[in-house]
């Protein structure tokens, strides 16, 4: 984070013209807003009045619109707050809104955003196949873009790009940190997988696979599931037929919230565990069909500097607190803003280099995180999770225990990340 505690009058002697201190001071703003958790604003006065223009493009409609509504909600909060502190070398911060609900769609508003809007950033997306067609728009355009919410290990691998980061958990980063857990609580077993029928499901059904093979375990099947599936039932009474000792889910969108009310409706017959989990879906699910452990990217119960002062900021505007997509989001513009703030430039060659150079940020986790530099990849602890008790509950919201962070405080953050002879990335040059 950027310090500077002299006085303006201090700045002034040393040369600066107040237009001069007025730049210093946007961009201390924006520096102050990620380290300080809502402290006094540094200055609202604007020196320019060309904005600094970034692109959010989510599904806010749809299969996942649940998921993207927060990230939609956590770009706002980040960007209102930089505005409150004066934005970034005294420029103010204008985010354009997109709802991506298919992949043609995100390729439209992405080529919009960056060809008619002249945005400098692209941030958001929740759907890995769009992600990946926004990506490569990115990638073409010379643009750098912050993937929130896309988990497939394609986008950090075979199809990684130089102007593409990621601060959402990679398939294999989810994988491995429900998997440390299950190991430990000797779960590796015979497994039946139910899996999203698209890139997302598709690559998170071999990295779990390959996870259960590897320890020993017996694989008894696996259904490929249309997205939006109304109706799980033959499922269910298919597992029952099978009886698997574990039901790993490969689900995502509102797809986790259906399987799991009509899984209880059946009496929940087997344990259920998941390679991943998005809050939002899990509140939907009401507090009697909640069930299974599961690895999450961050929740607001988590206690580490600055998750409650978020969630209370969070909770302040919306009325309910952040999900895990909203912190993604939020997370991603901050860093974004602080890269702007500390390279003195918007233009992404700069801010690749700079995001690339080892920078560590305030997450509001257990420990900083940094992009690996070879595969862009946000290095980060993740968590693992498990329902409440009903009458554990403090509220709605307050749905799950945190069982662990991963991977312990003494170990490195690469024992949960995919390998870089297993990637498959290479960069294009800059």
């Amino acid at each position: 984070m950027l310090k500077d505690k002299r006085e303006p009058e201090d700045l002034n002697a040393k040369g600066l013209t107040r237009r001069d201190w007025l730049k210093t001071a946007g961009g201390l703003g924006a520096a102050a807003l990620v380290g300080s958790f809502g402290k006094p604003l540094l200055s609202r006065v604007f020196a320019a009045e060309e904005p600094i223009k970034i692109g959010h493009i989510t599904p806010r409609t749809g299969f996942v619109g649940q998921v993207g509504a927060y990230a939609f909600m956590g770009a706002q909060l980040a960007v209102e707050e930089a505005n409150a502190q004066g934005g970034v070398l005294g420029r103010p911060i204008e985010a354009i809104y997109e709802d991506s609900v298919n992949p043609g769609t995100a390729v439209q508003k992405a080529r919009k955003l960056i060809e008619k809007d002249k945005v400098q950033v692209l941030v958001g997306e929740v759907s890995s196949a769009s992600c990946l067609a926004i990506s490569d728009v990115a990638q073409e355009a010379e643009i750098l873009f912050i993937n929130t919410g896309s988990n497939s290990d394609e986008i950090r691998g075979t199809r990684c790009h130089r102007y593409n980061f990621s601060t959402e958990g990679s398939n294999t980063m989810y994988v491995n940190t429900i998997g440390r857990w299950l190991i430990k609580n000797q779960k590796f077993t015979k497994w039946y997988f139910l899996t999203a029928d698209y890139a997302f499901g598709h690559d998170l059904y071999r990295v779990s696979k390959n996870l259960l093979l590897e320890h020993g375990g017996t694989e008894l099947g696996n259904d490929m599931i249309p997205t939006n599936s109304p109706d799980y039932s033959s499922y269910i009474l298919k597992l029952k037929s099978i009886n698997p000792d574990l039901v790993f889910l490969n689900l995502a969108g509102v797809d986790q919230t259906t399987f799991l009310k009509q899984y209880k409706e059946f009496g929940a017959p087997f344990e259920t565990a998941g390679g991943v989990m998005d809050t939002v879906q899990f509140w939907a699910v009401g507090p009697d069909a909640l069930t299974g452990v599961w690895p999450s990217l961050w929740y607001h119960g988590i206690d580490a500097p600055g998750a409650k002062e978020f969630t209370e900021r969070f909770t302040k505007k919306f009325e309910k607190p952040p999900d895990n997509q909203a912190w993604s989001d939020y997370t991603a513009i901050r860093i974004v803003l602080e890269a702007i703030a500390k390279t003195g430039s918007t233009k992404s060659k700069d801010l690749v280099k700079f995001l690339e150079g080892g920078a560590e940020f305030d997450i509001y986790k257990g420990r900083p995180g940094k992009f690996r530099e070879w595969d862009h990849q946000l290095m980060q602890p993740m968590y693992i999770v498990r329902p409440k008790k009903k009458e554990q509950m403090k509220d709605p919201w307050d749905i799950f225990e945190v069982i662990e962070e991963v991977p312990g405080k003494e170990e490195s953050l690469e024992v949960i990340m995919v390998k870089k002879e297993e990637s498959g990335c290479k960069l294009e040059p800059i």
